[in-house]
């Protein structure tokens, strides 16, 4: 039987399937694909944390994330900067604010 994925998979997938006896088919994608495959791999994990709040789930995203960071050249302490000062700027989400609406005068 034969299941065809197309879809980018962690770094020790081929060798986890090779120790279980099956054979498996892979490619290295060009930076393009690459990014294409990973923002559907972002959307992937997160709607799995949303279905079900594991934890582990966010650990998923953010092993997404990182790699989208690492394709765009942007280290860790780089986003942690931009993250720094839009929560400076704009606040975080902590307060748990939910915005009705707003009113031109």
């Amino acid at each position: 039987m034969e299941k065809v994925y197309n879809k980018l998979v962690r770094d020790r997938i081929p060798e986890i399937i090779e120790k279980s006896g099956k054979e498996y088919e892979v490619e290295i994608m060009e930076d393009e694909e690459y990014k294409e495959l990973l923002n559907k791999k972002l959307l992937e994990e997160v709607n799995e944390y949303l279905e079900s709040g594991d934890i582990e789930e966010i650990a998923d995203v953010l092993e997404v994330i990182y790699n989208i960071l690492d394709l765009k050249k942007v280290s860790k302490e780089e986003i942690e900067e931009i993250r720094k000062k839009k929560k400076e700027e704009r606040g975080s989400f902590k307060k748990r604010i939910k915005l009705i609406k707003v009113i031109d005068k």
